[in-house]
């Protein structure tokens, strides 16, 4: 699911998705039951291209996307618990591009006045999230490292095009 994010009330829906340095969220309101996940691979633009922020590779985008399905299945930003998964320096060679990643969500959950109940954050191993919308229960592992997809470097996403409102 990386560069996306779903919400849901299906109590036969899981979402699940594998992390490194990315960073996922995931929402629950426990009144109308319904949740729902994201996972981001960086968490803003560079400050060279501000108008990438539309791309579904960062947070600043994908962060926006989950509030607002949420709220479109009946959510109130009130009720919202959030958990944070992922952000790990997995490539010593590369910037700390996951510590990055989880102080922007724990950021945007603090602005928002989104309620952080849970967060597993940092470290050098990848981690496998299972998440039920329906029932807002969350399973997190680490991945052993032999098992772990191999790190990709990170590109620059291509500048966006089109019409996207943020709210």
């Amino acid at each position: 699911m990386q560069g996306q994010a779903f919400a849901s009330d299906s109590v036969d829906e899981e979402f699940t998705t594998v992390l490194g340095s990315c960073v996922s969220t995931c929402l629950y309101d426990p009144e109308v039951r319904v949740g729902g996940m994201n996972h981001f691979l960086l968490a803003e633009p560079p400050s060279s291209n501000p108008s990438a922020a539309i791309d579904v590779h960062y947070g600043v985008y994908l962060m926006e996307v989950l509030v607002n399905e949420m709220l479109a299945r009946g959510a109130r930003k009130h009720r919202l618990k959030a958990h944070l998964y992922g952000g790990a320096n997995v490539n010593r060679t590369m910037m700390k591009i996951g510590s990055i990643n989880a102080e922007f969500a724990r950021g945007f959950l603090t602005r928002e006045g989104i309620v952080l109940m849970r967060e597993d954050l940092g470290g050098t191993q990848a981690r496998r999230v299972d998440f039920r919308p329906a029932s807002g229960q969350v399973r997190c592992r680490l991945v052993e490292e032999r098992l772990a997809p191999p790190v990709q470097p990170t590109t620059r996403p291509q500048k966006a095009s089109g019409d996207v409102e943020l709210f």
